[in-house]
């Protein structure tokens, strides 16, 4: 591993010391980024020295901090060839630890509380990140303390419990959990490692960018189609494709980066189709995709900047159309994905139809978690439509055994 020179303001271009727990930029709130001297790891290392590495994220262990990894063997997720379209591939996340993409982040960000001496970790979550922090929180033998909406599927509850986290249902939105998290944090004595509130989870996102460079043969395809809610795994692939040209191992191609909402939550893409710079938060946010239900991005503004640097867009997909897209998905290609995931598909379709890919362009969609983990919300959407009661109607009629 190689030692991080120092981190870096996203806003300002301040220097920070890499030796201390960092959260962003204290003049500013800039997003801080972990730097490299990668011309030193070019002399040290190449496409073809990771062949025969371990088969998980920290096989990319020179462009990683400099810690014992805290992993249970996440990354280096299958990057499957579509059955339906020709030049499509699905980055399946769902195969991480804890079931979603959210275990690269927060492995990254575990090993360097742990490293620093951080006893206590808070996050607000959406459910997924919640479970993540959870399980490798318990694999240091750190305490996690986490908030989530009270309807988040059920699985996240209940792993979260499980993993022996501390665990708070909130009557509201993610943006309600950290508002709660960043009240109590100081009297509490927690360090906050919400999204893009420190600088690691983007270094633990930015291994998928690493893998979809080397499953393709370091060629980079021509988009790469992302479920975003704090978009943390777009910023860290962009992040990414800037240390690998450095490093020499692509050119300056990039893919067209897209992000996808749904249209119950859609802050990114209706600042996107404004032409604005930041988000506004967007009110009643409403979707079945609940890690997709962010009312507005940390990193908005970064992640802006990538669609246009990109010549990407932003797009938004209903629920019916994710539900549709979710059920394709299961039946033609043998993957169970989250709606999340699946909403990347429905993103796909509107782009083909309006030729904004074409069938000749090579895309890979992100699948970010399993199906496994919404059955509930999966299974009421299906109740609705047969007009019949869910499992947990049906308990609250007979009741228990």
């Amino acid at each position: 591993m190689a030692p991080i020179t120092h981190l870096e303001c996203s806003k300002c271009g301040q220097s920070l010391s890499a030796d201390v727990p960092q959260t962003v930029c204290p003049k500013d709130g800039g997003v801080l980024y972990a730097r490299y001297d990668l011309a030193a790891i070019r002399k040290s290392v190449s496409p073809t020295g990771l062949r025969g590495r371990t088969c998980s994220m920290w096989r990319y262990a020179e462009l990683l901090p400099d810690a014992e990894p805290v992993s249970l063997g996440e990354g280096f997720t299958p990057m499957l060839v579509s059955r339906e379209y020709a030049k499509v591939f699905i980055k399946d996340e769902g195969l991480n630890p804890t079931g979603s993409f959210k275990a690269r982040g927060l492995s990254a960000a575990v090993t360097m509380a742990k490293h620093f001496g951080l006893k206590k970790l808070a996050i607000p979550s959406a459910g997924n990140a919640a479970g993540a922090l959870a399980a490798y929180a318990a694999a240091a033998g750190l305490e996690a303390h986490i908030f989530m909406p009270k309807d988040v599927p059920m699985a996240n509850r209940i792993e979260s419990e499980y993993y022996g986290a501390h665990v708070t249902l909130v009557e509201g939105l993610i943006s309600d959990c950290a508002r709660m998290v960043a009240e109590r944090k100081e009297r509490e004595g927690w360090f906050d490692v919400s999204t893009l509130r420190e600088p690691y989870r983007v270094e633990g996102k930015k291994t998928m960018g690493y893998e979809v460079a080397e499953q393709l043969g370091w060629r980079l395809p021509q988009g790469i189609i992302y479920p975003t809610g704090g978009g943390v795994g777009l910023i860290g692939m962009w992040k990414a494709f800037d240390e690998m040209e450095q490093l020499g191992w692509i050119g300056p191609e990039r893919p067209e980066m897209i992000s996808v909402q749904s249209a119950g939550c859609a802050p990114i893409v209706k600042a996107w189709d404004e032409g604005t710079n930041t988000s506004e938060m967007w009110p009643n946010a409403a979707t079945n995709a609940s890690g997709l239900r962010v009312p507005k991005a940390y990193g908005d503004y970064i992640i802006l900047e990538i669609l246009r640097k990109s010549g990407g867009v932003a797009l938004a997909v209903t629920d019916d159309e994710i539900m549709d897209a979710l059920e394709r998905w299961a039946q033609v290609e043998g993957i169970f994905a989250a709606p999340e995931g699946a909403a990347a598909l429905a993103a796909y379709r509107k782009l083909r139809a309006n030729e904004f890919f074409s069938a000749e362009d090579k895309v890979v969609l992100f699948n970010t978690g399993t199906g496994l983990k919404y059955l509930d919300t999966l299974e009421g959407e299906k109740s609705a439509q047969r007009k019949l009661p869910t499992s947990r109607q049906i308990a609250g009629i007979i009741g228990p055994y």
